[in-house]
C-alpha cells in the first residue's frame, strides 16, 4: 500500500474491542503472542531466539506490538517493524486459535495499517505465505493491499505443529507459496 487513501477499512467488531499497544518491551509477552497466534501456521522463525534476542528486538524504537482484546480477554495481535526508511512492514499479524472465524482479523489489519501509516510509512507492506490463516491473502487485499512480489520456495517443517500446545485450534496447511503485499 502505498497511500493512506488506499486502506478499504473493516468495521469495528461487535462488543467491548479495544487495541492497546504494548508500550514496554516484554519477551514474555512477544513469545507468549508469537506462539499463541503463530503456532498452528508454523511461524517457527523465533522459537529459537533467547530472551535476549527477543528484548533486542521488541526495544527497537521503531517496531511496536499491538495487542487486540475482547471483553479484556487478549484474542489477537500484530507488530510492526519501521526499522527500514521509509517503509513499516506488518511483521506478524495473528488472531488467538480460540477467536478465529469471529471476524476479528479484518479490523485488526485495518487497526494495523492504520497505525503504520501513522508512523510515517511511505508503504505498508506485509509477506505472507500458504502457510498463514486460509483467509490471510484476502483480507490483505480487502482492505487495499495489492500482490507485488510472489516466488515459491520449500521451507522444512517440523514434524508437528509447533504450538501453541499440540491439537489446539485450527491446523495450518503444508505448502509453501510466498506472498509480499503492499
Amino acid at each position: 500500500m502505498n497511500e493512506p487513501s488506499q486502506l478499504r477499512p473493516s468495521p469495528q467488531p461487535a462488543g467491548s474491542v479495544d487495541v492497546r499497544r504494548a508500550a514496554r518491551p516484554s519477551p514474555e509477552l512477544g513469545h507468549f503472542l508469537y506462539t499463541a497466534a503463530g503456532g498452528n501456521w508454523y511461524w517457527i522463525d523465533r522459537l529459537e531466539w533467547t530472551y535476549e534476542q527477543w528484548l533486542q528486538r521488541l526495544s527497537h524504537p521503531r517496531v511496536e506490538t499491538w495487542v487486540m482484546y475482547l471483553e479484556g480477554t487478549p484474542t489477537a495481535y500484530f507488530e510492526l517493524d519501521g526499522a527500514i526508511e521509509n517503509d513499516v512492514e506488518i511483521a506478524y499479524l495473528g488472531v488467538l486459535p480460540a477467536f478465529m472465524g469471529q471476524r476479528l482479523g479484518g479490523w485488526l489489519l485495518t487497526e494495523a495499517i492504520r497505525r503504520a501509516w501513522a508512523m510515517g510509512a511511505r508503504r505498508v507492506w506485509v509477506h505472507t505465505c500458504t502457510l498463514d490463516a486460509v483467509h490471510a491473502l484476502a483480507n490483505y487485499q480487502a482492505r487495499g493491499m495489492r500482490v507485488f512480489a510472489q516466488r515459491v520456495e520449500r521451507v522444512e517443517l517440523p514434524d508437528a505443529l509447533p504450538g501453541p500446545w499440540p491439537g489446539a485450534g485450527i491446523q495450518g496447511p503444508h505448502a509453501v507459496l510466498s506472498q509480499s503485499s503492499s
